[in-house]
Protein backbone atom coordinates (compact mmCIF):
# COMPACT_ATOMS: atom_id res chain seq x y z
CA UNK A 1 0.00 0.00 0.00
CA UNK A 2 1.51 3.27 -1.10
CA UNK A 3 1.03 6.44 0.88
CA UNK A 4 0.42 9.69 -0.96
CA UNK A 5 1.73 12.83 0.61
CA UNK A 6 -0.33 15.88 -0.16
CA UNK A 7 1.71 19.05 -0.26
CA UNK A 8 0.42 22.59 -0.15
CA UNK A 9 1.79 23.30 -3.63
CA UNK A 10 -0.18 20.33 -5.04
CA UNK A 11 -3.59 21.73 -3.99
CA UNK A 12 -5.65 23.31 -6.76
CA UNK A 13 -9.36 23.96 -7.38
CA UNK A 14 -11.51 21.37 -9.10
CA UNK A 15 -11.69 21.29 -12.91
CA UNK A 16 -14.05 24.02 -14.17
CA UNK A 17 -14.38 25.70 -10.77
CA UNK A 18 -12.45 28.81 -11.83
CA UNK A 19 -12.49 30.90 -14.97
CA UNK A 20 -10.67 33.97 -16.20
CA UNK A 21 -12.10 37.40 -15.38
CA UNK A 22 -14.08 39.16 -18.12
CA UNK A 23 -11.84 42.03 -19.32
CA UNK A 24 -14.15 44.45 -21.09
CA UNK A 25 -13.04 47.25 -23.42
CA UNK A 26 -9.76 45.63 -24.42
CA UNK A 27 -10.20 45.56 -28.20
CA UNK A 28 -12.29 43.70 -30.76
CA UNK A 29 -10.46 40.42 -30.55
CA UNK A 30 -11.21 40.06 -26.83
CA UNK A 31 -14.88 39.49 -27.60
CA UNK A 32 -15.75 42.28 -25.15
CA UNK A 33 -14.59 45.26 -27.19
CA UNK A 34 -16.40 48.27 -28.73
CA UNK A 35 -19.53 48.56 -26.58
CA UNK A 36 -17.94 46.52 -23.78
CA UNK A 37 -20.96 44.24 -23.17
CA UNK A 38 -23.25 47.27 -22.60
CA UNK A 39 -25.30 46.93 -25.80
CA UNK A 40 -25.74 49.86 -28.18
CA UNK A 41 -27.89 52.90 -27.38
CA UNK A 42 -30.02 53.33 -24.31
CA UNK A 43 -29.90 54.51 -20.73
CA UNK A 44 -27.49 51.89 -19.45
CA UNK A 45 -24.61 52.49 -21.85
CA UNK A 46 -22.90 55.25 -19.81
CA UNK A 47 -20.82 54.95 -16.66
CA UNK A 48 -22.37 55.54 -13.25
CA UNK A 49 -25.84 54.52 -14.37
CA UNK A 50 -27.59 52.02 -12.11
CA UNK A 51 -31.16 50.80 -12.38
CA UNK A 52 -33.31 51.26 -9.33
CA UNK A 53 -34.67 48.12 -7.70
CA UNK A 54 -37.81 46.84 -9.42
CA UNK A 55 -37.21 48.87 -12.62
CA UNK A 56 -38.44 47.00 -15.69
CA UNK A 57 -37.31 49.23 -18.57
CA UNK A 58 -40.17 51.71 -18.25
CA UNK A 59 -43.06 49.26 -18.45
CA UNK A 60 -45.39 49.04 -15.47
CA UNK A 61 -43.42 46.96 -12.94
CA UNK A 62 -44.85 43.79 -11.43
CA UNK A 63 -45.03 45.19 -7.93
CA UNK A 64 -47.34 47.96 -9.19
CA UNK A 65 -49.51 45.73 -11.38
CA UNK A 66 -50.92 43.57 -8.61
CA UNK A 67 -53.36 44.75 -5.94
CA UNK A 68 -52.10 45.18 -2.42
CA UNK A 69 -53.95 42.30 -0.80
CA UNK A 70 -53.00 41.17 2.68
CA UNK A 71 -52.27 37.52 3.34
CA UNK A 72 -53.21 34.71 1.00
CA UNK A 73 -55.98 32.19 0.49
CA UNK A 74 -55.33 28.56 1.30
CA UNK A 75 -55.39 26.17 -1.65
CA UNK A 76 -57.34 23.52 0.23
CA UNK A 77 -58.69 24.84 3.55
CA UNK A 78 -60.13 22.50 6.17
CA UNK A 79 -63.92 22.80 6.27
CA UNK A 80 -64.90 22.81 9.94
CA UNK A 81 -68.26 21.77 11.35
CA UNK A 82 -68.95 23.96 14.38
CA UNK A 83 -71.07 22.84 17.30
CA UNK A 84 -71.88 24.64 20.55
CA UNK A 85 -71.84 23.15 24.04
CA UNK A 86 -75.62 23.77 24.25
CA UNK A 87 -76.16 21.54 21.17
CA UNK A 88 -74.04 18.77 22.77
CA UNK A 89 -76.29 19.03 25.86
CA UNK A 90 -79.34 18.35 23.65
CA UNK A 91 -77.83 15.10 22.29
CA UNK A 92 -78.49 11.82 24.13
CA UNK A 93 -75.11 10.20 23.38
CA UNK A 94 -72.22 9.96 25.85
CA UNK A 95 -69.57 10.20 23.11
CA UNK A 96 -69.77 12.94 20.50
CA UNK A 97 -67.62 13.05 17.35
CA UNK A 98 -68.01 14.18 13.74
CA UNK A 99 -68.96 10.73 12.44
CA UNK A 100 -71.85 10.50 14.93
CA UNK A 101 -73.08 13.98 14.01
CA UNK A 102 -72.96 13.07 10.30
CA UNK A 103 -74.97 9.87 10.96
CA UNK A 104 -77.61 11.87 12.85
CA UNK A 105 -77.85 14.27 9.90
CA UNK A 106 -76.73 17.34 11.85
CA UNK A 107 -73.80 17.89 9.45
CA UNK A 108 -73.32 16.94 5.81
CA UNK A 109 -70.51 14.92 4.26
CA UNK A 110 -68.51 17.97 3.11
CA UNK A 111 -67.25 18.73 6.63
CA UNK A 112 -63.78 17.35 7.46
CA UNK A 113 -63.20 18.33 11.08
CA UNK A 114 -65.17 19.36 14.17
CA UNK A 115 -64.82 22.55 16.21
CA UNK A 116 -66.49 22.83 19.60
CA UNK A 117 -67.57 26.33 20.68
CA UNK A 118 -68.42 27.38 24.23
CA UNK A 119 -71.88 28.92 23.80
CA UNK A 120 -74.44 27.55 26.29
CA UNK A 121 -74.31 25.31 29.35
CA UNK A 122 -73.45 21.64 29.81
CA UNK A 123 -74.69 19.59 32.77
CA UNK A 124 -74.10 15.99 31.71
CA UNK A 125 -70.88 13.98 31.57
CA UNK A 126 -69.84 13.50 27.93
CA UNK A 127 -66.73 12.60 25.92
CA UNK A 128 -66.13 14.91 22.97
CA UNK A 129 -63.70 14.12 20.13
CA UNK A 130 -62.88 17.11 17.91
CA UNK A 131 -60.06 18.83 16.05
CA UNK A 132 -60.36 22.10 17.98
CA UNK A 133 -61.92 23.32 21.22
CA UNK A 134 -62.35 26.90 22.34
CA UNK A 135 -61.02 27.65 25.82
CA UNK A 136 -64.50 28.15 27.29
CA UNK A 137 -65.86 24.95 25.66
CA UNK A 138 -63.00 22.90 27.10
CA UNK A 139 -63.58 24.37 30.57
CA UNK A 140 -67.35 23.70 30.45
CA UNK A 141 -66.97 20.08 29.30
CA UNK A 142 -64.35 19.31 31.98
CA UNK A 143 -66.38 21.13 34.67
CA UNK A 144 -69.35 18.85 33.91
CA UNK A 145 -67.10 15.80 34.43
CA UNK A 146 -66.62 15.06 30.74
CA UNK A 147 -63.42 14.48 28.78
CA UNK A 148 -61.94 16.32 25.81
CA UNK A 149 -60.05 14.43 23.07
CA UNK A 150 -58.20 16.36 20.36
CA UNK A 151 -58.31 14.31 17.17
Amino acid sequence: MSETNIKLEDLRPAEGATHSKKRVGRGRSSGHGKTSTRGHNGEGQRAGRSKKRGFEGGQMPGYRKFPKLKGFTLVRPIIYAEINVSQIEALKENTVNLELLKEKGIFGSRFEALRVLGNGELKKKVTVEARHFTKSAKEKIEAAGGTVKVV
